[in-house]
C-alpha cells in the first residue's frame, strides 16, 4: 500500500506559511537564506521516490501556475511538472497540469489512492488539507525540513486546536545551512 508523506519546510516556531515568498506573507522567502546542495539533493530524490503529488487548492494553483514555466528546474521541474496531481477542493472545477480533481470524503478519496500499484504520495504545502489529514490520522510520514528562524506569526503546521498526538522518530539529518530534517511516523493507538 502506498504511503502518505507530507513533506514541509517549518520554523522552529511552527510556521509554514509561504517559504518561497510568493504568497505575500510579511514574512515570506524565509527559506531562501538557508539553502544548501545537500537539501537540493534531498528533495530531488524525496521527489523521485514518489509518483503523485497531493495537494490542497491553494497550493495547486500556486504551483500550477509556476511550475510549468519556471525556467531552470532540469529534472526536478521535469517530474513535478510529470506527476499525476490530485487536489482535494470544494470549490474548483476546471483542472489543467496533469490533475485530477478529488471530491467526496477524504478518507474515501485516498483510501482508493492508496490502493493503487505504485510509490508514495507527496503532500508539498497545502496547509489546510495537511491540518484534515492529520485530523484524521491519514498521514503515514512527516518529513519536516525545520528552518533556525522564528517568525513570530503564520500558518502553523499543527493549529492549535489540533489534538495530541504522538510521532516517532524515524530519521534526523542536520544540513550544513543549520536546517535539519526530522522524520516521524504517527504511533499507532
Amino acid at each position: 500500500m502506498r504511503k502518505v508523506i507530507v513533506s514541509e519546510f517549518v520554523t522552529l516556531d511552527g510556521v509554514m506559511e509561504d517559504p518561497g515568498g510568493a504568497e505575500g506573507f510579511k514574512h515570506g522567502g524565509w527559506t531562501f537564506q538557508f539553502g544548501s546542495t545537500e537539501q537540493q539533493q534531498f528533495k530531488v530524490e524525496e521527489l523521485f521516490q514518489a509518483d503523485a503529488l497531493l495537494l490542497g487548492r491553494r497550493t495547486y494553483q500556486g504551483f500550477a501556475a509556476a511550475w510549468p514555466t519556471m525556467p531552470g528546474t532540469g529534472a526536478y521541474g521535469e517530474r513535478m511538472n510529470s506527476l499525476p496531481k490530485y487536489v482535494m477542493s470544494t470549490t474548483l472545477a476546471d483542472m489543467t497540469w496533469n490533475a485530477t480533481l478529488l471530491q467526496g470524503d477524504l478518507a474515501e478519496a485516498l483510501s482508493r489512492l492508496r490502493q493503487e500499484d505504485g510509490q508514495d504520495i507527496l503532500v508539498f504545502g497545502s496547509g489546510q488539507l495537511v491540518h484534515a489529514l492529520h485530523a484524521r490520522g491519514l498521514i503515514d510520514e512527516y518529513r519536516l525540513m525545520i528552518f533556525p528562524v522564528v517568525l513570530g506569526s503564520g500558518k502553523r503546521l499543527f493549529p492549535e486546536e489540533s489534538e495530541k498526538k504522538t510521532l516517532h522518530l524515524v530519521e534526523s539529518k542536520p544540513f550544513p545551512s543549520g536546517v535539519v530534517l526530522l522524520t516521524y511516523q504517527p504511533v499507532k493507538d
